[in-house]
């Protein structure tokens, strides 16, 4: 099929608003007309995503694929790599997450950070960031898809550190900068994982092109092959990087250093999806693994479950919405693992709705609080934020997995799936940290906009943000509302004739996966509807548990956090990770460069070679200048000394 138009304008239009605003944004001054490049250039990308998506419905299913080959980047011998962008169902629609939400956090950010002194770096950084990930999910090679990977990793960097000369104040105090680099040493670790697997690819394969992967790997490789579930194991060790999961997910919460549009923008609906983006279009080889597929179930849900404790005891109000993230990108892990492919993509899309919603309505409420991030100093906020609040609540609820928001059907269609292909206790595990979303997030919103005013009205005048925040929160609520009718379970669809439409959509870019996974058939309507009664009680009875808790202030919280110190001491240190990390790793890492790298390498070898060379030239000089004597007579007797030596050497074999 012949693009109606090139795929390359998707990513080219962010380029092009970073070139501008980056080389010319200090003398545009006006922050509307740098606001407008940028948010006009990830527009017209949703414009060019929009028109192929269309393209796409309009075709035969078999011709909902086609890949524009931009220029040859690398020719060498039998290597050869292209500048080259696909688009199928999978990558548009992860497209139009991207250039959608991207578009309303673009708006949104004209008006939060209205007056900052680095207006134009932001915007800059932000088109760069969207370009990156543009590559990122559009590549139809690992090589494009790696640029773009370190790309988004560069930009998040930049982002998460964008107010340099500030500190964060969270459960401790850092600098900015230092939460940048945290996140970028950290995600370099699982990089290092995704260049193995594709040096093992490359050997195996001769190619790094995904189509041409795909199609040969289940003939090359038999379910269960080492060599499969090395190369997968690699590629989810730079999924936990990207995607923040165990054991590489404690940079997230101290990306919150950030301004909030890009914990929206990153945190929420983009960069941490990558993880759950890789496995989704190498679906075929992780089906064919089915250890790799019960480690991602296992670190998945595990991840889901300590992250949503530890959002139980957070006051930051960023941060216990950097946990949710964690958790709910748990979610989608477990969703993979168990093979249901489908399902983790769509909490990908309804979380980027609902997310990004809460993220931004943070950041309305921070704006609103003139900086103020700690719940336990606000109260009463919902008379002074009437959009906030009410955009606020839908998200709360579609997270929460309240029906008929978008939450409750992504949810609910993984869990049922955890107990299909997985077993009970997931799916129990599951419903546990499901429970504890519900529980932390109406704890959020109970201290952030109910109950008593615990701020100091001398200091702090709590107001409603600008248009230009409020619309975009307004239109993601919407989407967060209705998002989840792409998606409606059959158990639920059938009887009404509705039909699953983005499992419909989707359904060719995993099949060959899916047929490689064992299948369990039978009726199970009666047990689905039950499960999803049972998780809908769960979520309600978390709100209703933290409603009681919270209805007064912190009191009666307070008192039953001292009941069970110790527990509390354990979800507020965040299960003591960076601590364990710090002393297993980064500790004996430092003591060694010190110690050893520096004092006795560094110092006595490398100096002492440099050092010892100086030396010993200037010693050789100093008994060779002995030869400079300046006296004639010493001069012309060693010339005779040579002169009788060359021809000593000369006579020597005349005389044999």
């Amino acid at each position: 099929m012949t693009p109606a138009l090139h795929p390359a304008l998707i990513v080219l239009f962010p380029l092009i608003g970073f070139a501008i605003i980056g080389l010319f944004g200090r003398r545009l001054k006006s922050e509307a007309l740098i606001g407008t490049i940028g948010s006009v250039a990830v527009f017209l990308s949703f414009l060019v995503a929009g028109t192929l998506f269309v393209q796409l419905l309009g075709a035969p299913s078999e011709e909902r694929s086609m890949t524009a080959k931009v220029y040859t980047w690398i020719a060498t011998g039998t290597f050869s790599v292209d500048i080259a962008y696909k688009i199928d169902q999978l990558s548009i629609l992860f497209a139009l997450i991207i250039t959608g939400i991207g578009f309303l956090i673009h708006v949104y950010s004209v008006g939060y950070m209205h007056g900052d002194k680095s207006f134009a770096r932001f915007f800059a950084y932000l088109n760069l960031f969207v370009f990156m990930m543009l590559n990122l999910v559009l590549a139809d090679n690992f090589l494009l898809t790696f640029l773009g990977w370190e790309g988004v990793g560069l930009a998040s960097y930049l982002l998460i550190g964008f107010w340099y000369q500030k500190k964060f104040d969270g459960s401790h105090i850092v600098w900015t900068g230092d939460a940048a680099k945290k996140a970028f040493i950290v995600n370099r670790i699982g990089d290092f994982g995704v260049l193995v697997a594709m040096f093992l690819l490359f050997q195996q394969f001769g190619t790094l092109n995904y189509d041409a992967i795909s199609a040969q790997a289940p003939s090359v490789w038999g379910v269960g092959d080492t060599a499969v579930t090395i190369i997968t194991l690699a590629l989810f060790l730079g999924c936990t990087g990207k995607s923040a999961q165990i054991p590489l997910g404690v940079w997230l919460p101290d990306a919150m250093a950030g301004p909030t549009p890009v914990s929206a923008l990153i945190h929420a609906a983009t960069m941490v999806t990558s993880g759950i983006f890789l496995i989704a279009r190498t679906n075929v080889l992780f089906a064919l693994s089915p250890t790799t597929m019960a480690v991602v179930t296992g670190i998945g849900i595990t991840t889901a479950l300590i992250a949503g404790t530890v959002g139980l005891v957070q006051n930051d109000i960023k941060k216990v919405l950097a946990y949710s993230t964690v958790s709910q990108l748990g979610f989608m892990f477990t969703a993979l693992g168990v093979g249901a492919f489908t399902a983790g993509v769509f909490h990908v899309m309804t979380h980027a709705f609902f997310k990004a919603l809460l993220f931004l309505g943070s950041g309305s409420v921070i704006h609103g609080m003139h900086e103020e991030q700690d719940i336990q100093k606000m109260g009463g906020l919902a008379k002074y934020m009437p959009v906030t609040y009410k955009t606020w609540m839908v998200g709360t609820l579609a997270i929460s997995g309240i029906p008929i928001l978008s939450g409750f059907f992504s949810k609910d269609e993984i869990l049922w799936f955890a107990f299909l292909n997985g077993s009970p206790i997931l799916w129990g595990v599951g419903a546990l940290a499901a429970f504890f979303t519900a529980f932390y997030m109406w704890r959020l919103t109970a201290l952030t906009f109910h109950g008593k005013e615990r701020f100091d009205h001398h200091h702090v005048h709590p107001h409603e943000s600008p248009k230009t925040m409020t619309i975009p929160l307004i239109v993601l609520a919407v989407l967060s509302a209705v998002g989840g009718f792409l998606g409606i379970p059959h158990v639920l669809g059938h009887p009404l004739h509705i039909p699953n439409l983005l499992e419909g959509w989707l359904e060719p870019i995993f099949a060959t996966g899916v047929s490689l996974l064992p299948t369990h058939g039978g009726d199970h309507t009666t047990t689905e509807i039950l499960l999803m009664v049972t998780s809908t009680v769960i979520a309600i009875s978390g709100i209703l548990l933290a409603r009681n808790l919270y209805a007064g202030g912190t009191e009666r919280a307070s008192a039953l956090g001292k009941r069970f110190s110790a527990v509390y001491r354990l979800l507020w240190n965040k299960w003591y990770v960076d601590e364990i990390y710090h002393l297993a790793v980064v500790g004996p890492i430092l003591a060694a460069s010190r110690d050893f790298l520096w004092k006795v390498f560094d110092v006595k070898i490398v100096d002492g070679l440099v050092n010892g060379s100086a030396r010993t030239v200037g010693a050789t000089a100093a008994v060779l200048r002995k030869v400079q004597s300046g006296v004639a007579q010493n001069y012309a007797l060693l010339m005779m000394v040579g002169i009788v030596v060359l021809i000593g050497i000369v006579l020597m074999p005349m005389l044999r």
